[in-house]
């Protein structure tokens, strides 16, 4: 029998960052009653019986390297028009019973802790934090900067792969929103076989990457040739800066050219190019120009304009990845979990096309509600 009010910690590596900040204060937003949970997918009837933790189970800590307290970061998030006016004053209390569950990440600029001793702190973090609260189970969720992915040769993991390696040292599942490393290294792989925990893909799919994963199935399905496949994205923030690297923007890059060529069956000409614009902040714009042939080679074009806050598109799915994973855990469910790729740009196996993710994902519900 599942207990969907057992307390269940949801750690975030990236604590103080947009995404964390608004799932933290929408979380308590939904539970209050002060807003709907649009965009929840775990909150609609096809997950009733699922035996989910109730977002009043969710109790909130993780590791950041920066200083910003929640309460400030969500006044500035106010500010920028992703949180509504008032709501950073009506959770104050949540936000601030959060960040007195953050702790120093790391590696810190000089730190002299090794891999091994750094993955151990980061453990133990998570440890305490689950005795602390009496948590029945700990999701470690990454939600920090994208990474450039580490050189062949590179002697340290990266700050992903530590997080990832701690989560599976303090027996926690793993959740990696971002393109970079995490699980994704040898010895970290065979190790996430051994503890038996549920693990997720990569890359949260927002804005852009959803929707190709709409269109491209359509073009195969009308038997449509899809010739050039062109995309700009223009944002702000901390991803904008940080996407500013080119190493970094090839990662991120790389989960949203892949739908293409997995649902298309061939690489389409054309890249993703990605812009740092300050003056946009939290919010983007995706462009897309896709050039298709038709009947009689008749040449057609189609161009597509997203525009969003790509924090408030990521904080409902972060916070179903969340529940999801943690059922997973507690219904015994290990390793790898292909059901949702409905989520990610680089799923752990399954189809490509959205409508079959999605299919996937709710045949998920009916195991979970199966499970004792």
């Amino acid at each position: 029998m599942t207990d969907t009010h057992a307390r269940t910690g949801v750690w975030f590596a990236g604590a103080r960052g947009s995404v964390a900040t608004t799932a933290v204060a929408g979380c308590a937003a939904v539970r209050a009653g002060l807003h709907p949970a649009t965009g929840m997918v775990t909150e609609t009837s096809a997950f009733a019986g699922t035996g989910l933790p109730s977002l009043a189970a969710l109790v909130f800590g993780g590791h950041d390297i920066t200083s910003c307290p929640l309460p400030k970061r969500a006044e500035q998030l106010t500010g920028a028009g992703v949180l509504p006016h008032g709501l950073a004053a009506a959770v104050h209390a949540e936000l601030a019973a959060a960040d007195e569950e953050i702790r120093t990440g790391g590696p810190l600029p000089d730190d002299p802790r090794t891999d091994a001793e750094l993955i151990a702190d980061l453990a133990a973090d998570l440890v305490s934090f689950r005795g602390r609260h009496a948590l029945a189970r700990v999701v470690v969720v990454n939600v920090s900067c994208t990474e450039p992915p580490p050189a062949p040769d590179a002697e340290r993991l990266p700050p992903s792969s530590l997080y990832a390696a701690a989560a599976l040292r303090a027996g926690c599942p793993y959740v990696d929103f971002t393109p970079s490393t995490g699980l994704r290294t040898p010895g970290l792989s065979a190790a996430a076989t051994a503890a038996g925990l549920p693990h997720t893909g990569r890359d949260g799919k927002t804005g852009q990457t959803l929707l190709r994963s709409v269109l491209a199935p359509m073009f195969v399905q009308r038997a449509l040739e899809v010739r050039a496949w062109s995309g700009t994205n223009l944002l702000g923030g901390g991803d904008g800066a940080t996407l500013a690297d080119p190493a970094a923007a090839a990662a991120k890059n790389a989960g949203k050219e892949r739908v293409l060529t997995d649902t298309l069956g061939h690489r389409p000409e054309g890249r993703v190019h990605i812009d740092d614009v300050p003056a946009l902040g939290d919010w983007k714009t995706a462009w897309d120009h896709i050039a298709f042939e038709g009947f009689l080679g008749s040449r057609m074009v189609l161009q597509t304009i997203w525009q969003g806050c790509d924090s408030a598109l990521a904080a409902p799915l972060v916070l179903d990845l969340a529940r999801l994973v943690a059922r997973a855990h507690e219904a015994g469910i290990s390793g790898p979990l292909p059901e949702l790729g409905f989520y990610f740009k680089d799923p752990d196996g399954g189809p490509a096309g959205l409508p079959e993710q999605f299919a996937g994902l709710l045949a998920f519900a009916d195991r979970l509600r199966e499970a004792k």
